[in-house]
This record gives structure tokens, C-alpha cells and sequence, in this order.
């Protein structure tokens, strides 16, 4: 099922989010509907993000986890063995790539492998000039007074 947004009020409100566009619409042509590995999301508070793969089979050396300006890149690949004779071969262990698309100051702490889980912790950390400020508004009297001084200096 194909479903198409119209932004058009989005724009009459917004100024510099067409990259917004551009990400839902590159997210809805992926056709690509692999689910492996399996993944979870948590946010744990506000700022704070965990993501979790079930790479069971793999080991720490198998994966690369690589952090670009607003995306997660998480590769796996087992090196190739002598193949065995299987007599039935559950777990899966083909290559794999994810990519998630981070936000604005959305920056990657640590990496843990454990129990066959691979932990990716992740902190938005927004710069103290981003942060909401409150601007003082002057008075019409001192705010020209202000002026004057400029000027007579």
C-alpha cells in the first residue's frame, strides 16, 4: 500500500526543513523489506537512545559500526568458511547493512557486544548556542539613550 503526503502546510509554517521531504520520501520508495537482523529502539529519557541488534552468530570483529554526520551505518559480514554439510541451517548468517538516519546533534557514545547483542548508545547533545534564549526587549526611552552614547563616542 502506497500512501502519498502532501507537505504543502508544512512549508507554510517551516523554513529550512526541506531535507524533511526529502527523508520520508526516500523512506517510503525503499522497497527493500529485509527485517534482518532485528533491531529494537529505546529511548531511555529524554535525550538518550539505545539501539539493539540480535546478531546472533556474529562475532565483534564480524562488525563495523561506522557514524557519519546524520547516519548509523551498522555492517556485518562472517568471513567465509569451508562450507559443511547442514543438515538443517537456522541461523542465519549472511551479510547484513542497516542504516539509520539520525537527527541534528544526535551523536553515538559507545558500541557493546554482548550475549550476541550488539548495544549502540546514543545521546543528543545540543550545543549551548542552539538552546532556547530569552531576549530581553528594551524600553523606547533608555534603548535611545543607549543609542545616543553609541554615537557621541
Amino acid at each position: 500500500m502506497r500512501t502519498t503526503f502532501d507537505f504543502a502546510p508544512l512549508w507554510r509554517s517551516t523554513i529550512g526543513f526541506d531535507h524533511l521531504a526529502d527523508l520520508v520520501d526516500s523512506t517510503l520508495r525503499q522497497t527493500n523489506e529485509d527485517n534482518y537482523p532485528p533491531y529494537n529502539i529505546e529511548r531511555s529519557s529524554e535525550d538518550h537512545y539505545r539501539i539493539t541488534l540480535a546478531v546472533a552468530g556474529f562475532g565483534a570483529d564480524d562488525i563495523a559500526v561506522t557514524a557519519e554526520q546524520n547516519a548509523l551505518t551498522i555492517e556485518g559480514r562472517k568471513p567465509e568458511k569451508p562450507a559443511g554439510e547442514y543438515l538443517f541451517q537456522g541461523i542465519a548468517a549472511r551479510p547484513f547493512r542497516r542504516v539509520f538516519n539520525l537527527a541534528d546533534y544526535v551523536q553515538v557514545k559507545q558500541a557493546s557486544f554482548q550475549d550476541g547483542l550488539l548495544i549502540i548508545d546514543l545521546v543528543r547533545e545540543v550545543p549551548e548556542a542552539m538552546k532556547p534564549r530569552r531576549i530581553q526587549i528594551g524600553g523606547g526611552a533608555s534603548s535611545s539613550a543607549q543609542i545616543e552614547q553609541k554615537k557621541a563616542a
